[in-house]
């Protein structure tokens, strides 16, 4: 592309950054539209993987004892993914190592629940 729409998406970028609420960018820790984005990404993807642990504690009591249902790994998967790619995207080392050990995991959990599933229906 060329120097003059860099040029231009820059200026486009920063008027609109100095319109933004200084009080959002001061709350999430950001700089820009793009870090807003982000961060409301990574929340985003956050409270999915955190939803995997209600889901496990409503199962368990109802069941009276705990358990780990199916749910609970497909939200883990899902919300792995999700911070995944924010770690990417953020360049943070520790969190794409932490979530793609997990994923992989995950997957794991996934493909014996589905084996056992298929083993049982035979």
């Amino acid at each position: 592309m060329s120097d003059a729409f860099f040029v231009a998406t820059s200026a486009a970028a920063a008027a609109t950054d100095a319109a933004a609420p200084n009080w959002l960018m001061r709350a999430l820790l950001v700089d820009s539209w793009m870090g807003v984005a982000l961060a409301l990404y990574g929340l985003l993807a956050q409270a999915v993987f955190m939803s995997r642990m209600m889901v496990q504690w409503i199962a368990s009591e109802r069941a009276k004892r705990s358990v780990v249902p199916v749910a609970f790994w497909w939200l883990s998967l899902s919300g792995a993914a999700m911070l995944l790619v924010y770690g990417v995207l953020r360049q943070d080392i520790v969190i794409i190592i932490a979530q793609a050990f997990g994923f992989f995991v995950y997957m794991r959990n996934l493909s014996l629940i589905a084996r056992e599933k298929k083993d049982t229906e035979a």
